[in-house]
């Protein structure tokens, strides 16, 4: 196999990132060598480009398709083969969530050493519209096997946040979009077809007055220039739309005509700037200001208002949300007198639903920040049998157990992609809570402590997989132990 020569391959798999997988006989080694294709699908047979030459496998660029997949579509958004936002947008969606099925029941039994994943695991949860829902019960072979969350756009414009990078093209017009896949190259673009439709005419009015009153756009490589990205978030219950402006500075020139033309789209409740001077690619900086309206935006998951602020971590799919917690709670099983805990609780999304049925919630979180804003969640619906605590869950839970004598009837953890630590682990099976109910949106992490916890005293009951980020490669999921 050589750099730059063109193959014909057949497409086999599909890797973590949505690539797809095939292979070639290297008559040099004698191996059959993987071959990495972005935008290819399973059943493809087409010729690929070599671009990148490892040792045991190579990366090659999709050049013709020769004999298209049963499964391949064209993708809706013009810009998603060049964009790194959505990596399977040519893949049929019913296929997306049997790929990502299939994915955490790899990882299950590969990494956590679980036989028999898909025996423990409930139909994946998929978004569709009314008409999608009754097409997909016809269709037999994926009859059981996909639960249909029903909403009115099916799995297009279902994220209530966008980060938009701002800077410069070729010709040095002022140009907002995404970055291209694994680099900082801004693919200009206005129009997303996974975000809220109300981020077009946004970005309009944002850039017009960066236009319009010399306001400069960042450059990352010179360290100069003003605005770095565009942050906007919208509530899907209430309407209410959040716009945050990432500066290189202490403040934004003629801040005013930019409030004047956002309060004109309707749903405006807030308007800030937020400060990141640092050279680094981290999006947010660690201080905000408000401009007009207020800090922050309301709303819903189920029946739980929640307050977000530019900061706040919070699920950018809520209709899935709902239903992932949904099934947090239901197998926590909580009948009223229990001790929960609630690990890595963010702004207290999970320890709300989780106080509506239990005894008592601890929530534990590392920013400051949002433990402020769980405390303000909890204030706001009336929720009182909730405490939180600021730090690292892996400090803080083994602390309050040996010191204060805390107990857990229940645990829940929703840790970052890393996963938990072994530490934090370890602490739960020295309390050995009845149950321990594990989110999610790692798959690897997620078998590797499962693996940690089966070993140590729990058995694993069920599964269930919820597709958070349609037409991109993550997967969000749900799982319940029980104490042996």
């Amino acid at each position: 196999m050589k750099k730059n020569e063109i193959y014909e391959i057949t497409i086999e798999d599909i890797g973590n990132d949505g690539e797809g997988i095939g292979h070639i006989d290297d008559a040099a080694s004698g191996k059959r060598l993987a071959v990495f294709v972005k935008d290819a699908v399973p059943g493809d047979v087409a010729k690929v480009k070599i671009i990148k030459d490892k040792k045991n496998y190579a990366y090659g660029r999709l050049e013709e398709i020769i004999s298209p997949s049963k499964d391949r579509v064209e993708p809706r958004c013009k810009s998603a083969r060049a964009c790194g936002g959505c990596t399977l947008q040519q893949y049929s969606y019913e296929a997306q969530l049997m790929y990502k099925q299939q994915k955490v029941a790899n990882c299950l039994e590969r990494i956590g050493g679980i036989e028999d994943a898909m025996s423990y695991m409930e139909p994946i949860t998929g978004m569709f519209t009314d008409e999608e829902a009754q097409a997909l019960e016809a269709k037999s072979e994926f009859a059981g096997r996909i639960r249909a969350n029903v909403c009115e756009k099916g799995h297009w414009n279902y994220r209530n946040k966008a980060q938009f990078p701002v800077g410069y093209d070729r010709d040095g017009r002022l140009v907002a979009g995404f970055y291209a896949g694994r680099t900082h190259s801004i693919i200009p673009g206005i129009s997303c077809d996974i975000q809220a439709e109300v981020c077009e005419p946004i970005l309009e009015a944002v850039l017009a007055y960066m236009e319009g009153n010399g306001i400069t756009a960042y450059d990352e490589v010179c360290h100069k220039g003003l605005v770095r990205h565009i942050l906007i978030r919208v509530g899907f219950v209430t309407g209410q739309i959040m716009v945050c402006l990432v500066i290189n500075g202490d403040k934004l020139k003629y801040s005013d005509k930019l409030v004047d033309v956002l309060t004109g789209i309707e749903g405006m409740t807030s308007v800030s700037i937020n400060i990141n001077k640092e050279r680094t690619n981290r999006i947010l900086g660690d201080s905000c200001k408000t401009l007009w309206g207020k800090a922050y935006i309301e709303d819903y998951i189920g029946d739980v208002k929640y307050q977000i602020s530019p900061m706040s971590f919070y699920q950018v799919n809520p209709v899935q949300t709902a239903k992932l917690y949904g099934k947090a709670l239901e197998y926590a099983d909580l009948s009223g007198g229990e001790n929960v805990w609630d690990l890595y609780c963010g702004i207290g999304t999970i320890s709300l639903f989780l106080a509506k049925k239990a005894g008592k919630v601890y929530g534990v979180e590392i920013v400051p920040q949002a433990i402020d804003d769980a405390k303000q969640n909890a204030t706001i619906n009336g929720i009182n049998n909730v405490e939180f605590f600021v730090g690292k869950a892996e400090e803080v839970l083994p602390r309050e157990y040996k010191e204060n004598g805390v107990y857990a009837d229940v645990i829940v953890v929703d840790p970052p992609r890393k996963g938990c630590d072994e530490v934090l682990l370890d602490t739960v099976v020295t309390m050995a809570p009845k149950k321990f109910v594990y989110v999610s949106c790692d798959p690897a992490t997620l078998a590797r402590d499962l693996k940690y916890m089966l070993a140590h005293g729990y058995k694993l009951e069920k599964v269930a997989c919820y597709d958070q980020f349609c037409h991109g490669g993550h997967i969000e999921t749900v799982c319940l132990l029980s104490c042996k």
